[in-house]
């Protein structure tokens, strides 16, 4: 077992040993115990009752943030022509075609998310090996394979994030910065909360969201009582 220093421990002592914190409790926690000298990026986990062997089981999206994360997102969009220039203008940081493929086979991967419009996915497919193990392969179920490039630029520079089940049915989540304002952690918390509850499967029986908790980059995790997933506002 890993050893924590000192100011994880001073944080863990304030949390109370098995009490399930109300959402906005548990926000307050994690941005007081928050100690690092950076601005360390807040998560939310959700362990949800799903089955993700079974191809209709598996939770897999991305969402606009009503805040952002605080991240700032450096987007590369695999487009020629008219698309090409749009991206340009909606302020994307890499486009190209070819030779953007040539980069990144060649190893330079300098963004954080990535976008093709449909006729170059037969030449970006090709990056499948170096681009899916990093999370970075456009996808058409996430929206980042499109021809409206500069929408998705924009959502992407905006806070838009993905959210995807592990083989074990847990989701891990950026929803913001410790410096934000707690209504704003409140309102991205909620907008995720609302997103997972919209996508839950059909053939999910039992009960859907287990558990859930919050933490900070550096600080312990705060666990939020799911009976009360719809409590934002509640102290």
């Amino acid at each position: 077992m890993a050893k924590h220093g000192k100011n994880y421990r001073n944080a863990e002592a304030k949390i109370e040993a098995g009490k399930l914190y109300a959402p906005k409790e548990a926000m307050t926690l994690v941005k007081d115990n928050a100690s690092a000298k950076f601005d360390e990026t807040v998560e939310v986990t959700f362990r949800l009752g799903i089955d993700p062997r079974k191809a209709d089981q598996n939770i897999r999206g991305s969402i606009s943030l009503p805040h952002g994360t605080g991240k700032v997102v450096r987007v590369a969009v695999f487009a020629e022509g008219e698309q090409a220039r749009a991206a340009e203008e909606a302020g994307a940081d890499i486009v190209g075609s070819d030779d953007l493929v040539a980069a990144v086979q060649g190893g330079t991967i300098d963004f954080d998310a990535a976008i093709a419009t449909p006729n170059m996915m037969a030449k970006v497919g090709r990056l499948g090996k170096v681009l899916g193990p990093r999370g970075l392969m456009p996808n058409p179920k996430l929206g980042t394979v499109t021809m409206d490039v500069a929408k998705m630029v924009g959502e992407l520079k905006a806070g838009r994030v993905e959210y995807r089940a592990d083989r074990y049915g847990i989701c891990h989540v950026p929803m913001g910065r410790v410096s934000f304002e707690l209504s704003d952690l409140v309102e991205n918390y909620g907008s995720l909360l609302t997103e997972l509850l919209r996508v839950k499967p059909a053939s999910s029986k039992g009960k859907y969201i287990k558990s859930i908790s919050l933490s900070s980059t550096m600080g312990p995790g705060v666990r939020v009582d799911p009976s009360k997933v719809r409590a934002l506002m509640e102290d």
